[in-house]
């Protein structure tokens, strides 16, 4: 089995290229929190143990590839820690000379963890924490996001069902701060494109088993009970960050409506079945290297160390302060196997990126919708626009 905590490899390739090449070594480092959890709904959302490591992984093969040309070595170690030793860790890989993380934390550990590697001058990208308080007023200069934020999530889901023509919602929302914050994006995404949740209802977390017979039971009775009497819908908006309801909604409804969400049909970054755009051999070569299909943390992990690649390639220099500018600027896209590259927004440190609408068997569709226009960039109508974030930190 492999070593987890084992330096990733780049992949040397014994081509040589014209004119001077400058050696530059590359150290990165993904650092995981792992917290306690109750086990997912279905035990196909079980996570992986090299769940984002993979994918970092197959990132490094990727940029030694190229690396290879221009004297570049690429080395990522893994890290995965329970949240009371994720301090010491980040000390850790920052004792060693590392200077660019990757972080999969939630978002409080996100924002603690940033401003620790600041104080060494290191560069963060997030992957897990979804916060919108991250990209708006809570937001550091040293942290980019490959992960969506919830906002993004919600408005490319709102897109869809507008235009679809389903603009009144049953908005079902969990009780946890998470499904909370969940909640308030698919309200804001609303109020956005101009569609009206005729009822929010509140499905509480009780804290029992999710996967007992006794759990299906209460779901199988308590669900169709909770959803009568509402008022008349189009579609139910689920938003249920922590996994505890969202599922058994599709089939246990009132009234038969779509589901969109949490559930039934859900925005994702990235999924096993997706094969557009090149996605096939992407697909391919994780599985040979896994041994299992691609998770999202494990695309996202693999975005952002690709973004560490193609910035040091364009610039020369393993430099956090460097690849970070380069990474904001106009100069700056990536190739993510989305129908077009990808960017960040320099207002906030957000990657922008097309959401996949995913339906457990495919991608029904692909999100910015059609006739949904900005004069920047399409991509920005999801998510925290420059005039509606907070984030002052990358104006210094």
């Amino acid at each position: 089995m492999r070593n987890l905590f084992a330096p990733l490899a780049a992949v040397a390739v014994g081509l040589t290229v014209a004119g001077p090449v400058r050696a530059v070594e590359v150290d990165a480092a993904v650092l995981r929190v792992d917290y306690p959890e109750l086990l997912p709904i279905s035990r196909y959302d079980l996570p992986p143990e090299d769940l984002g490591f993979a994918g970092a992984a197959l990132a490094d093969e990727d940029n030694g590839t190229t690396g290879s040309f221009m004297g570049h070595s690429y080395e990522t170690t893994t890290h995965a820690v329970a949240p009371e030793e994720a301090d010491a860790a980040l000390d850790e890989i920052l004792e060693t000379g590392t200077r660019l993380v990757v972080l999969a934390a939630g978002a409080e550990d996100t924002g603690r963890l940033t401003d620790r590697a600041a104080e060494a001058g290191a560069l963060v990208f997030n992957i897990r924490a979804e916060s919108m308080e991250l990209r708006s007023g809570a937001c550091r200069a040293n942290l980019l996001h490959t992960v969506p934020s919830y906002g993004m999530r919600a408005d490319a889901v709102a897109q869809f069902a507008v235009w679809k023509k389903w603009p009144s919602w049953l908005l079902v929302e969990g009780s946890n701060p998470a499904d909370k914050a969940l909640s308030e994006a698919y309200a804001r995404a609303a109020r956005k494109f101009g569609a009206e949740i005729v009822e929010t209802r509140t499905f509480e977390d009780t804290g029992g088993a999710r996967r007992t017979d006794t759990g299906h039971a209460m779901v199988q009775r308590q669900l169709p009970t909770f959803m009568q009497r509402a008022p008349e819908h189009d579609v139910v908006i689920a938003a249920d960050a922590t996994d505890y309801f969202a599922a058994y909604l599709p089939f246990h409804l009132w009234s038969p409506r779509p589901v969109m969400g949490s559930a039934g049909l859900r925005p994702v970054t990235f999924h096993g079945a997706h094969e557009a755009w090149g996605a096939t051999q992407f697909q391919t070569r994780f599985e040979e290297l896994a041994g299992r299909y691609v998770r999202e943390e494990d695309y996202n992990a693999w975005l952002a160390l690709r973004v560490i690649g193609e910035a040091v390639t364009r610039t020369g220099s393993a430099d956090p302060d460097t690849l970070r500018d380069y990474a904001l600027s106009d100069a700056f896209e990536l190739a993510a196997f989305k129908g077009q590259k990808v960017t960040f927004r320099d207002w906030n440190g957000q990657m922008r990126l097309p959401i996949l609408l995913y339906d457990d068997r495919i991608t029904v569709s692909v999100s910015p919708q059609d006739g949904f226009l900005h004069q920047v960039s399409p991509l920005d109508t999801m998510g925290l626009d420059r005039s509606e974030s907070d984030c002052t930190a990358f104006e210094e």
